[in-house]
């Protein structure tokens, strides 16, 4: 049992070295992708909270003043980026569509592990240089941040990270009964937008509907962790997310192990 454990350990830490080894190999892809789009993205999301106060000309939405939504903002676009999976979920696909899952599923693991330890092992490599975007604004403009809350905020957000991914197994799962499944990624990642509160704080939607998406798992990816460092929740708020995240991945995997089981059956595995 325990060496089995061993042998599971290591060879998943493989995998994420490997997500490591494969962005850093193209030094100006990762530069893009962990330092100039998030730096982008961050200016961006400043400059719209900027006019709308400015256009709204009050000092205060909803009970909060223009620092906490700057803070938002700053920490919003950070978290959104950890807590998408596109790009893994977009090769799942391609492989299921291609055939060349073949080689995959001869070897000595699951695909879902696979592909699940590169997620972390990317997520971790962008987040620790992405993280200093949000870090350096937040000192500069002194905007509210509760910065001994970040741990268990990375907490929630990577075990959200382990539902996102069971997401993006079942759509890739359906790539063998259907065409075109990558449209499903663009439909998921948009209702995400809304739903995570990455396009704006899920507090300011009129009840019932506020409570109902607060509730939900996808709050876990932007709404929660980020009003809690910024204040907006207490620490009740990121315990309930993570026992609404645990029944979701129950589910979730509960669906994807009958669609895969189901779809190796008629899968004619005779592509590359």
């Amino acid at each position: 049992m325990k060496t089995s454990f061993v042998v599971f350990l290591r060879r998943n830490l493989a995998f994420a070295k490997l997500a490591i080894v494969s962005n850093l190999e193209y030094r100006l892809n990762y530069f893009v992708d962990a330092v100039l789009q998030p730096t982008i993205t961050t200016g961006i999301e400043m400059l719209l909270w900027f006019a709308v106060f400015a256009g709204a000309a009050t000092t205060e939405i909803a009970g909060f003043g223009r620092e906490y939504y700057l803070s938002y903002a700053l920490w919003g676009a950070f978290f959104a980026r950890i807590c998408t999976s596109w790009m893994y979920e977009s090769r799942m696909i391609q492989e299921i569509d291609t055939g060349s899952i073949n080689s995959l599923l001869t070897r000595p693991m699951s695909y879902y592990e696979y592909y699940f330890s590169q997620l972390m092992g990317y997520k971790l490599i962008t987040t620790l240089v992405s993280m200093l975007v949000p870090v350096i604004v937040i000192l500069i403009f002194d905007l509210p941040t509760h910065f001994k809350r970040l741990p268990l905020a990375f907490a929630l957000e990577f075990y959200y990270l382990i539902l996102v991914h069971s997401i993006s197994f079942v759509v890739a799962s359906s790539a063998f009964y259907l065409n075109k499944v990558h449209s499903f990624t663009g439909a998921k990642n948009l209702a995400l937008w809304f739903f995570t509160g990455e396009l704006f704080p899920l507090d300011l939607i009129p009840e019932p509907l506020r409570s109902t998406l607060i509730a939900l798992p996808f709050s876990a990816g932007v709404y929660v962790p980020v009003g809690y460092i910024t204040g907006r929740l207490e620490v009740s708020s990121v315990w309930q997310s993570f026992i609404s995240i645990t029944i979701a991945i129950v589910i979730v995997n509960s669906i994807g192990a009958v669609i895969w089981r189901k779809g190796l059956k008629v899968y004619a595995g005779t592509g590359a």
